[in-house]
């Protein structure tokens, strides 16, 4: 027999009024409760990764314009962009523009870009695999890094405004490293490690 049913009506009724209420607030507690935690799980989520869109031809052909990219933004606070990452940054003379690039030189090297596009670090000519062409729209030049700064290219060379039109991205200005293209789900790929190409580097 079911335990209401020793009470009186009028003791059951309230008993079960009194259920109801408690029901009532345990149901708005518990979705509050899961607003919170989605709420949470969002903002923890968006700290440590961002998608973006990419728009521009500068990248190709590893990147393509109307492809989203998922962004690793802890990655650098547990170590140091590398040569041959992909990030994504502010833009040094507009930081409400964000852009990505390959990292070529990172602090204290010296990179050298070439009239016919080559580019060396340190001495060393680097053959990079990934580069749509090696056309130098810009004066050839040779910059030598400081603390914290970093040369960055766009893997599509004719065509990229980067670090040999506005000079090394800032350290701070970095948002993180780009480890994936997940649409169109035809492109979908992780980035490819390219650190090999530096393997002579010293």
């Amino acid at each position: 027999m079911a335990r209401g049913s020793v009470v009186s009506k009028r003791g059951e009724y309230g008993y079960e009024d009194e259920q109801g209420e408690q029901r009532g607030a345990r149901l708005l507690r518990e979705a509050l409760e899961v607003a919170i935690m989605t709420l949470l799980l969002f903002i923890l989520v968006h700290l440590v990764v961002q998608n973006y869109y990419v728009n521009g031809p500068s990248m190709r052909p590893t990147l393509h314009t109307s492809e989203y990219i998922l962004v690793d933004k802890a990655q650098y606070l547990f170590s140091k962009p590398q040569r041959g990452d992909v990030i994504v940054f502010e833009y040094p003379l507009d930081t409400n523009l964000d852009y990505v690039k390959r990292v070529i030189g990172i602090p204290g090297d010296t990179v050298s870009v070439q009239a016919n596009g080559q580019v060396t670090v340190d001495g060393d000519a680097i053959k990079e695999p990934y580069v749509k062409d090696l056309d130098n729209p810009y004066e050839p030049a040779t910059w030598v890094l400081k603390a914290n700064q970093y040369f960055v290219l766009g893997d599509n060379r004719g065509d990229s405004s980067d670090s040999r039109d506005w000079g090394p991205v800032p350290s701070q200005d970095i948002i993180g490293k780009a480890e994936l293209v997940y649409w169109p789900f035809s492109d979908a790929q992780f980035l490819r490690n390219w650190s090999s190409v530096f393997s002579g580097v010293h």
